[in-house]
């Protein structure tokens, strides 16, 4: 029998020249750069990522998650810290030049609508999907009034961050700061890093995550799914914190990428599925998947 070829990525993903709009460099060699790419923002969803050339002179392209996206005005978001001569070179890019973009790339979060309640745990340069998916949530009229966003750094946080005035059940008084996007939007948030930043969580995301697990009562635990996105530790974290309290959790993960289009399979992880294991391509099989298929025993 002839093998069956997985054809669902076809057409999706897009090559364009974007436009940089803006590209504005905060504490911690991180940066936030805006560019006009109206077919990566038609199809971008939040987890899903592009795959971006840095400089002409480097032939290598890196991935970067998507932040925002705006199918209206065709702009996309993204969010870096400086990790090589590649990354480097692209924190020189200025407002007009333009950049080579293969995007949207890869399955995004898949929301579940029985669950209201929403934990989403970025750590480093796993904010950006969190921001995505919040935003993607709100603007779907999703109320995200009894969720939560978690996002933790150990390097100055890349935004103005400021008082909380959303009450959250379990959250210590020490932990009373938010991001402000996030805020304006009725969306819960709060920071962790164990660098002791005023207005921050004294440790990891995760254990803020159990303070509000137990807090908002056993009844309410079958309201909620857990998402989260950051390095390997971090995910390992959150699929036991989501075994422990017998909850869903999709995990974005972080892997190095040659192509980032499946062609390569550089970036495959072993996925384990009804006693099984494959090897799966993080690029287009994800870079979302179910935590029970990449940690199975995590209890």
């Amino acid at each position: 029998m002839a093998a069956t070829i997985d054809r669902s990525h076809r057409g999706t993903i897009f090559l364009e020249d974007a436009r940089v709009i803006s590209h504005v460099e905060h504490s911690g060699k991180q940066f936030i750069l805006r560019v006009e790419a109206p077919q990566c923002a038609s199809r971008a969803v939040a987890g899903s990522f592009a795959h971006i050339r840095c400089d002409r002179d480097i032939p290598m392209r890196r991935p970067l998650s998507i932040m925002r996206s705006n199918k209206n005005t065709g702009e996309v978001d993204f969010l870096y810290k400086i990790v090589g001569h590649g990354l480097a070179a692209l924190s020189r890019a200025k407002a007009g030049d333009e950049l080579s973009i293969l995007g949207p790339i890869g399955n995004g979060f898949t929301p579940d609508p029985n669950r209201p309640r929403k934990l989403m745990l970025g750590g480093g340069v796993g904010i950006p999907p969190m921001v995505f998916l919040a935003e993607q949530l709100h603007q779907a009229n999703f109320s995200l009034a009894s969720s939560l966003v978690i996002m933790g750094s150990e390097v100055p946080f890349p935004f103005m961050q400021r008082p909380s005035a959303i009450e959250v059940p379990g959250i210590p008084a020490t932990a009373s700061d938010c991001m402000p996007d996030l805020e304006d939007l009725g969306v819960p948030s709060r920071l962790a890093s164990l660098q002791g930043y005023e207005g921050c969580y004294r440790g990891y995301v995760t254990g803020l995550a159990e303070d509000w697990l137990n807090a908002i009562g056993s009844a309410q635990l079958s309201d909620v799914e857990i998402f989260a996105c950051g390095p390997e530790p971090m995910l390992a974290a959150a699929a036991k914190l989501a075994a422990q309290f017998d909850i869903p959790c999709q995990l974005c993960l972080e892997e190095f990428m040659a192509c980032a289009v499946g062609g390569c399979a550089g970036c495959a992880v072993p996925v384990h599925s009804d006693g099984k294991i494959a090897m799966k391509r993080v690029c287009v099989d994800g870079p979302v998947f179910s935590a029970d298929s990449i940690y199975p025993n995590r209890v």
